[in-house]
């Protein structure tokens, strides 16, 4: 086996589109090994964020009674009051300490909003209608023809589908489950991720750094990116350009783990074991992206089993890479029935863009909303794939087409939000 084997695949490598295509149908048919078991049950506090496994059913109606949606007076009946009616207030009724008889024509109760309507009870008057002498009600003002009352189910119906399967879970969708008395839920279990750093160049930041070595920094990128998504690294290891020492771990963390990452080595210099191993121990769907930042990338399985994704080794086209094509593939992974990908909108370029027509880009950038309203792109300093800094403060990705070249003020592109939902 040699280092920088000959490449199948064409020289500009697959568009974006297609490659997430590929792995997406590659995860979708089976061919991702899960350990058992793959579903477990956890508090309903804990599942923020993970991926419903089974459908959640409303084990009874919720609210599960009539309730006053104002401040008002309950009416013993179920027609429009009229101006000048009246009635006798023979009660309250409030959260939690309803009235407690049946409520007959002419009559009129206290109300609270949220309290529970006694039966006989079908209408709700808003007090601002109400002229109120001694234990005496009158209407002053004109009513509408609306009751004013909540629905006994009307957050749900008992045996109804709270939470569908493969949903991943927000806020709103565990606290309307709590609201309907659910207290657990079964998820889909994480995938386990093997991140593996390879290079001869690579010491740990502390360390001495001699000529020609870098402090290491992809490791401390990636686990904080998954982090971000929702995920952990199961393990990490940092390992030189040595092909039985990358063979070795490639074994090890495929055999514990779900999906295998690497930064590194599989371009095609004299020390990119990386592709090469993986061709030797699994195989190779495709590599090389039609893309700036992100060229040499990687897919393909461990064994036919374990999901692997060779990533650049440069920072920020790792970044990139991560999150258009290993973030979707982690969500089906995951039992999502549909990967999430960021939403995207039209911006006006800040300022002028200097590049050269040839491969498609996701340039970084920050959004800035101008004073009349409009969308505009902030793009600052090199946007070369070795320079961190051009990550930092950027909740856009600029799609720039392989044919454009230089961009002016004004442009407008499509772009990528960087943002993800609170609720």
């Amino acid at each position: 086996m040699a280092a920088g084997a000959a490449d199948p695949y064409g020289r500009e490598g697959l568009p974006l589109t297609e490659a997430r295509q590929q792995v997406l149908s590659a995860i979708r048919n089976g061919q991702a090994r899960r350990n058992e078991p793959s579903i477990e049950t956890i508090r309903l506090a804990d599942a923020l964020e993970r991926v419903n496994a089974v459908p959640v059913l409303a084990r009874a109606d919720v609210p599960g009674f009539r309730a006053s949606i104002m401040d008002g007076y309950a009416l013993g009946q179920d027609q429009q009051p009229m101006f000048d009616d009246s009635w006798s207030l023979v009660g309250r009724s409030a959260p939690g300490a309803p009235y407690p008889t049946v409520l007959a024509r002419g009559e009129a109760i206290r109300i609270l909003t949220g309290a529970p309507l006694p039966e006989g009870a079908d209408w709700v008057l808003p007090q601002e209608l109400v002229q109120k002498e001694n234990d005496t009600l009158r209407l002053n003002r004109e009513a509408s023809d609306n009751p004013w009352i909540r629905p006994a189910d009307e957050e749900c119906r008992q045996g109804s589908t709270l939470i569908e399967p493969g949903l991943r879970l927000g806020l709103a969708d565990l606290a309307r489950a709590a609201s309907c008395g659910v207290h657990q839920l079964s998820v889909h279990r994480q995938p386990r991720i093997g991140l593996l750093i390879s290079g001869d160049e690579l010491v740990p930041p502390g360390d001495p750094r001699p000529n020609g070595v870098i402090w290491e920094s992809n490791s401390t990128l990636l686990k904080g990116l998954l982090l971000r998504l929702g995920y952990h690294a199961w393990d990490c290891r940092v390992v030189a350009d040595q092909p039985q020492a990358l063979r070795e771990t490639i074994l090890e963390l495929s055999s514990e783990c779900d999906v295998l990452v690497s930064t590194g080595g599989v371009s095609a210099g004299d020390s990119d074991w990386i592709r090469p191993l993986m061709t030797e121990l699994g195989q190779v769907e495709f590599w090389k992206l039609f893309l700036k930042p992100g060229r040499p990338f990687a897919f393909g399985f461990v064994g036919n089993q374990v999901p692997f994704f060779g990533l650049p080794g440069n920072p920020v086209a790792a970044a990139i890479t991560a999150l258009q094509l290993l973030w979707p593939a982690l969500q089906l992974m995951e039992g999502q029935q549909q990967p999430e990908l960021f939403p995207r909108l039209r911006v006006c370029l800040e300022t002028a863009y200097r590049r050269r027509p040839g491969r498609p880009e996701l340039a970084r950038g920050s959004l800035i909303c101008s004073a009349d309203g409009q969308l505009r792109a902030q793009v600052a300093g090199s946007q070369a794939s070795s320079r961190i800094g051009s990550l930092r403060n950027a909740d856009l990705l600029l799609e720039i087409p392989a044919e454009s070249g230089d961009l002016e003020r004004g442009d407008l592109l499509w772009a990528q939000l960087l943002r993800r939902r609170i609720l």
